[in-house]
C-alpha cells in the first residue's frame, strides 16, 4: 500500500483504504477500499477537496527508492545476528509480512 498525493494517482490504481472528505476517517467515506481509480472519479475527487489517497501496491516510485528485493535484503541483514532469538524471530516474521503486503502486492516492484 501507498499513500499519494491525490495528483499522482492514476486512473487504474486501486484503494487500499476507504477515502472521507478532507482526509478526515470521522465522516461518512466517499469511496470504498477496492475501488477502481478512473479519471472521472479522481476529478470528483479533486473537486471535494481530498487531498491524499491510499492506493494497492506501490506503483509511484521515486528516484532512490529500495526495490523489493533490496528491502528484503536490509531486513535480513538488520536480524542475521539475532534471528535464533523466539522474540526475535517473531519480530522478524511481523517485518516481513508488513513488508509483503505494502511492496509486493500488485503495483509492486522487483528487483530490475
Amino acid at each position: 500500500m501507498q499513500k499519494l498525493p491525490l495528483m499522482q494517482a492514476k486512473a487504474g490504481m486501486v484503494l487500499a483504504r476507504d477515502v472521507f472528505r478532507g482526509n478526515s476517517p470521522t465522516g461518512m467515506p466517499i469511496c470504498g477500499k477496492d475501488t477502481l481509480l478512473t479519471d472521472a472519479l479522481i476529478a470528483r475527487l479533486e473537486n471535494m477537496d481530498v487531498q491524499s489517497v491510499s492506493v494497492q501496491g506501490h506503483p509511484v516510485w521515486e528516484e532512490g527508492e529500495l526495490s523489493y528485493d533490496d528491502l528484503q535484503r536490509e531486513l535480513d541483514r538488520r536480524f542475521e545476528k539475532t534471528i535464533q532469538d523466539p522474540l526475535n524471530a517473531i519480530l522478524y516474521d511481523i517485518h516481513k509480512a508488513h513488508l509483503i503486503k505494502s511492496m509486493e502486492g500488485e503495483g509492486g516492484r522487483q528487483e530490475e
